[in-house]
């Protein structure tokens, strides 16, 4: 099959590949990540990457050719109750339609993957070892179906191919007990096995396999597809367990440990900053290092809990440093600053993703803060 042109292409495919690895199910409720903006039925020119949507990225995808942008920060949290020339986020909406440039946003939803806005930043530092800081909860369910038992792996490996039976750096996890199903065909169905209007009785298997909520519609159907019961019974069961893929923030740790002052200067070159504030630097040596892209107040808590030895983040206010009490250095690296890499993740999935069109990373997009 030959590749695509790029007139062949629409957004509403690109737009479906992102929502795919960035799922939406993972934002926030505060949030409005996904398409925002713009006809994603029109053919894909070409792809502009930013953290924050402004007037001069907007400019930028006009010169360069561009019909879509991603941003990190959603342009439009909350709804709009006018749209004129007159405001800033007025001008863009005008900008943008006029020239057919369609929006698409990976906010709270990149945050709290894995290999995220966090895992990048990680990588970044040179964090090894890293987990999610406060993983989500209400983001798994059990899917129990019962099959006949010379079907058992065929169904087994249909939900596995949608993504059911990952715990952890596992995958294919199940548990199969064995029974005794009984039902009675009525009228107008087709029983794989036993005869209308009569009881039943088949040896089955029990099988229960772990998933994400966001795979559950694609795993049933692979799960239905691949049954010889015309009604397969089954149950989905809603878990509490904490997912540890999935949540807010980062900890991991330094190869070795490092003075303090020193892993501060790395931070500062690395993240191209000449001010890093922080709280009192009550240790000598960080290795244990705790972090979260953008504003991450709230998991300063779940940091001391877990005993790192300093914490990263940005738009920390003067009292959110009184909460280190001497065990912990608070540090706010700046918003931009920590999610500025958001864009060479994004830029590095999609160029794997797509070939056929040009995706670039914005040369105009920059932090609202400067430094003197």
């Amino acid at each position: 099959m030959q590749p695509k042109n790029p007139s062949d292409m629409k957004i509403k495919e690109v737009v479906s590949y992102l929502n795919s690895k960035y799922p939406l199910g993972y934002q926030e409720s505060y949030d409005n990540s996904g398409f925002q903006l713009g006809d994603d039925t029109e053919d894909i020119k070409g792809a502009l990457i930013a953290v924050d949507l402004t007037l001069e990225v907007i400019h930028e995808a006009i010169e360069k050719g561009c019909n879509l942008i991603v941003t990190h920060h959603p342009f439009i949290f909350s709804g709009l109750k006018r749209i004129t020339p007159q405001t800033y986020i007025g001008k863009m909406v005008y900008l943008l339609i006029k020239n057919n440039i369609s929006v698409y946003a990976a906010h709270t939803n990149l945050d709290n993957l894995m290999h995220g806005v966090n895992g990048i930043l990680s990588t970044k530092i040179g964090l090894e070892k890293t987990t999610i800081l406060r993983p989500m909860s209400g983001k798994l369910r059990k899917l129990v179906v019962y099959c006949p038992v010379d079907y058992a792996n065929q169904v087994r490996s249909a939900m596995f191919q949608g993504g059911a039976g990952c715990i952890g750096n596992y995958d294919s996890c199940s548990f199969i007990s064995e029974g005794t199903g009984t039902f009675r065909a009525g009228d107008g169905a087709h029983p794989f096995v036993g005869e209308l209007g009569k009881l039943h009785f088949e040896k089955e298997v029990r099988i229960e396999v772990v998933y994400p909520t966001v795979n559950e519609r694609q795993i049933i159907s692979l799960m239905k597809d691949a049954h010889p019961y015309e009604e397969p019974a089954y149950d989905c069961l809603d878990l509490a367990n904490p997912w540890n893929q999935v949540g807010a923030g980062m900890i991991g740790t330094l190869p070795t440990a490092m003075p303090t002052k020193e892993f501060l200067k790395k931070l500062k070159e690395v993240l191209n900053i000449p001010v890093v504030r922080h709280s009192e630097l009550c240790k000598d040596t960080v290795q244990s290092v705790a972090l979260c892209g953008g504003a991450g107040s709230f998991l300063i808590g779940d940091a001391k809990a877990q005993k790192a030895d300093i914490y990263l983040t940005g738009d920390l206010k003067y009292h959110d440093f009184q909460q280190a009490e001497n065990t912990i250095i608070i540090a706010d690296i700046g918003h931009y600053e920590s999610e500025q890499y958001t864009k060479e993740l994004i830029f590095l999935d999609m160029s794997e993703k797509f070939s056929n069109f040009a995706t670039q990373i914005s040369t105009k997009s920059s932090g609202f803060v400067d430094y003197i």
